[in-house]
């Protein structure tokens, strides 16, 4: 029985009072003092206001974990092999623990028929490529994005296509396949000049900022269709979070997301409670920047607070971070099925094959991974924003970023309280929410 307090959680801005509403993610203004109000009553009291709401009705998630799901997204590791020598990569240097090799076609053709054969006409699949350095494997990339648009028109099928690279092989011509095929490109750029090339160097120990940023525009000066991003990975080396943000978007990156380093194969890199606070202070700057943006109507990329604000206002609500071992699986270059791509070659992940489609141990996994089942995330106000952290990264190291999630949700709630007051016509709605 999850207690009445676990159901609410309260804040503030300069509008008054706000209460999110957990289940579906519901927000409310609500009276001044109605927080000390609600924490001074005893448990009764607490599930009487919570049925004074109206919050009292069918959840909108039980317990029950999804049942035979269709695989909508696949990601191929085309090449399980890198030229970077990133010390922190959870794929253990592109090679996931494994011999270097490249994915052969029968795999990647398989992979496809995969999604084509468990979509239902009419739905969207996605194929994305990934490694290693997935574009080592460049031939095998084209080829299998062009039996995907075959494939996928043959039977009534949109599908969309990703990549992210470390930009490092991009040649001039990558840019118009993928604008023609309106690829999501994600780069990976650990900040600016010498401190991305000290997390990001290549085999010989040399840096790779200059070659990126050479490479990559090309496709920046192309992207219509194709929309190239940055994913920034933050490790206690690279915590100037504004100045790469500001720089990326003034080089025309179309999305820029952080995302923190919490584990590493060898457990170089990892953020400790000190570094996660000062991340979230970092986060918080950012975020300030982009509301100013909003406020005088500029569009500013910062993709985790633009997802965040989109979330709230949709009232995004799930049981689990991901699709991971749902819908969206993992590739490894032999054919073997992973609950994500950074599970390959893991058996902490292993479900099947593309041949034989996901097996057994997806049921077990879904109900294991449900945010029910998981401790605290089970009493925790932000578990259908959270949906209770990465996989891999929980199963590997455990949840030292719990705080730092509910602080970061917690400043958002309230730019959203503000954004909604003063530019409701960012979110495409003239109020914030009910009144308590």
């Amino acid at each position: 029985m999850i207690p009445p307090a676990a159901q609410v959680h309260f804040f503030d801005s300069q509008h008054g009072d706000h209460m999110l509403a957990v289940d579906g993610s519901r927000v409310f203004d609500v009276p001044a003092g109605t927080a000390d109000q609600f924490a001074s009553m005893d448990q009764p009291g607490q599930s009487a206001f919570l049925r004074s709401m109206g919050l009292d009705g069918a959840p909108f998630i039980d317990d029950t974990p999804p049942q035979d799901m269709p695989v909508r997204s696949l990601s191929l590791a085309v090449a399980q092999k890198c030229n970077l020598a990133c010390t922190y990569c959870y794929a253990a240097g592109g090679e996931f623990g494994g011999p270097a090799r490249n994915m052969e076609w029968e795999v990647a053709k398989a992979s496809v028929n995969r999604l084509v054969a468990e979509a239902e006409p009419g739905v969207r699949i996605n194929l994305a490529y990934l490694g290693g350095e997935p574009l080592i494997n460049r031939d095998l990339v084209q080829r299998t994005t062009d039996y995907a648009v075959e494939q996928a028109q043959a039977n009534g099928l949109s599908v969309g296509f990703s990549i992210t690279t470390n930009g490092t092989l991009l040649r001039p011509e990558d840019a118009a396949f993928f604008e023609a095929h309106g690829f999501a490109v994600t780069i990976s750029l650990d900040g600016v000049g010498e401190v991305h090339d000290k997390l990001r160097p290549n085999r010989g120990g040399r840096g790779s900022f200059d070659t990126i940023l050479k490479r990559v525009e090309p496709l920046l000066a192309a992207q219509h269709r194709m929309q190239v991003g940055a994913r920034v990975t933050v490790t206690p080396q690279n915590m100037n979070l504004p100045e790469t943000l500001d720089r990326f978007v003034g080089m025309g990156f179309h999305s820029i997301g952080f995302s923190p380093m919490l584990a590493s194969p060898n457990g170089q890199h990892e953020l400790d409670r000190n570094d996660l606070d000062e991340m979230l202070a970092q986060m918080i700057r950012c975020g300030e920047v982009f509301e100013a943006a909003v406020m005088q109507g500029r569009r500013y990329p910062f993709s985790n607070m633009a997802a965040a604000m989109q979330e709230i206002h949709r009232g995004t609500h799930r049981p689990y971070a991901c699709g991971a071992g749902g819908g969206y699986f993992g590739v490894s270059a032999d054919g073997g099925l992973f609950a994500c791509h950074r599970f390959v070659e893991d058996e902490a992940g292993a479900m099947g094959d593309v041949y034989d489609g996901p097996d057994l141990r997806r049921e077990n996994w879904l109900a294991d991974r449900h945010v029910h089942t998981q401790s605290p995330c089970n009493t925790c106000w932000a578990r259908y924003l959270c949906g209770g952290g990465c996989h891999h990264e929980v199963i590997h190291r455990g949840r030292p970023a719990c705080d730092y999630i509910r602080g970061w949700l917690h400043y958002c709630l309230q730019a959203y309280v503000r954004l909604s007051e003063a530019r409701p016509d960012y979110f495409g709605a003239p109020t914030l929410a009910a009144s308590a």
